[in-house]
């Protein structure tokens, strides 16, 4: 049988059919996402699963990720083991979980009387913060980037009333970072319990209090079933800075077009994570108050003044526990005394002008 150049080019071209899916497939790397949050939770959870979907998205399916709750792989708290050890190439998370093993590392998610969330973002991004996070996370064998903000958290869920700061003793309190030892300054016997847990720890009696986030997070949780007073202001978290983290061996293994898709999808998520929770926390706040009977606290005077004194003093000894934690601190609190002054002569006097 003899072949002619029409069955040598048709055989080409069907080989190259064959092999181009092949080759796509070659291409894309599938990372896995390891996260300290239940499955799709309102906030954190979704922010989780939105960066995964636009590096997809943006990568045109050469970079895939494959989402895992909280429990699923690693527990909520264990995260960043397990992205700096090789379990999983990226993690979110919340950068306060890692105080124990970086102090530092509580100033990009929030500290007590700190920074809002437009101001926060103001640091990272254009103060010298990123540059400061980078070099604290190095050593832990991570990339960090800001991926999620649950914006101005809420005092707490209690459940009885809080009429002094004597009133506070003997409270058992879910709150983490250094709001939690702020309460324990107070008083108060902090909890590290994990976002999962914290309903059945307060039907059980585990728990007399717990903070999370805000209320569209919250009501998700089912808190408002056990402890129906809901307190303002959230002094110990007035920012909710959701974290990504990447192992610095997969991010060094990416090329440059890549790292930047990482890092824009990451950005992206940032930005609309916070939009997105202003208008989901107006409506969980309504619902919270007309259909559960939640009530709406304000924490009083003599607390918030003794809270912001043993801030001032909680803050000040994180700075003297490194050089690493001094550089972080410095920057922060330079950047909240500059930012504050525009803050109060702009947004505040706008809002208190619209009354």
């Amino acid at each position: 049988m003899s072949i002619t150049r029409r069955d040598v080019v048709a055989g080409a071209a069907l080989a190259g059919a064959v092999a181009a899916p092949n080759v796509a497939r070659a291409q894309t790397k599938r990372w896995r996402m390891v996260t300290s949050w239940p499955k799709r939770l309102p906030g954190p959870g979704m922010s989780a699963e939105r960066v995964a979907e636009r590096i997809k998205t943006l990568s045109g399916g050469r970079l895939e990720i494959v989402v895992s709750a909280a429990g699923e792989v690693v527990p909520a708290f264990e995260v960043l083991d397990a992205v700096a050890g090789g379990v999983a190439e990226m993690g979110h998370t919340a950068s306060f979980f890692w105080q124990g093993k970086e102090p530092a590392a509580v100033f990009y998610t929030t500290v007590p009387f700190g920074l809002t969330p437009n101001e926060h973002v103001a640091w990272v991004d254009a103060g010298g913060g990123q540059a400061l996070w980078d070099e604290l996370y190095a050593p832990l064998g991570v990339k960090p980037f800001m991926a999620g903000n649950t914006g101005v958290c809420m005092g707490g869920w209690f459940r009885r009333e809080i009429r002094s700061r004597e009133d506070i003793r003997g409270v058992k309190i879910r709150s983490l970072g250094l709001g939690g030892e702020v309460y324990r300054r107070l008083g108060a016997t902090p909890q590290t319990t994990p976002p999962a847990e914290i309903l059945t720890s307060l039907q059980s009696g585990v728990l007399d209090a717990a903070e999370f986030v805000g209320p569209s997070s919250d009501i998700a949780l089912g808190l408002y079933r056990v402890a129906p007073m809901y307190y303002a202001p959230g002094f110990n978290k007035p920012n909710g800075t959701g974290e990504a983290i990447v192992s610095l061996k997969a991010w060094n293994a990416l090329d440059a077009e890549m790292k930047a898709i990482v890092s824009h999808a990451c950005a992206a998520e940032a930005a609309f994570a916070l939009s997105e929770m202003e208008r989901l926390n107006v409506e969980a706040l309504n619902a919270l108050v007309t259909q559960h009977n939640v009530k709406l606290m304000t924490f009083p005077a003599d607390l918030i003044a003794a809270a912001g004194k043993e801030s001032a003093d909680v803050l000040a000894e994180l700075a003297a526990r490194s050089g690493k934690s001094r550089k972080v601190h410095d920057s922060y609190l330079a950047f909240r005394e500059r930012i504050g002054a525009w803050s109060r002569i702009s947004l505040r006097a706008v809002l208190e002008a619209r009354g």
